[in-house]
């Protein structure tokens, strides 16, 4: 079975193969982890276009991207719920430095990419 040209929703797969989704999400990190790299061609979903094997660069930088930016946005919250609310509670804690330090650091790179720089 092919996903391309026009791609497959998790819930199309699991109608279209007879599997579980439990099922095809394996299948799908199998896909992503173990096959897009042995043949150079990366797996890459879309609300959309649902998933797709893609030869065309142009969609791998717009998944790229936006893997990125959802990270961005999980640091940032992680960094603004928990990690400022504990360094401001516990300013000596060395713990909380260290994931105050790099988690910034990590957010700051993960903007920059998100920029296109």
């Amino acid at each position: 079975m092919e996903a391309r040209p026009a791609g497959l929703t998790t819930r199309q797969l699991v109608t279209a193969t007879e599997l579980s989704a439990y099922q095809v999400q394996s299948g799908l990190r199998f896909l992503r982890e173990v096959l897009a790299a042995q043949n150079l061609t990366p797996l890459t979903w879309t609300r959309r276009d649902g998933y797709q094997l893609s030869t065309d660069p142009a969609d791998w930088i717009a998944y790229e991207r936006a893997c990125v930016r959802t990270e961005l946005t999980r640091i940032s919250r992680l960094l603004s719920s928990t990690v400022i609310p504990h360094a401001q509670k516990l300013p000596d804690d060395e713990w909380v430095q260290l994931v105050l330090g790099q988690l910034t650091g990590v957010k700051s790179a993960l903007g920059l990419l998100v920029r296109g720089a």
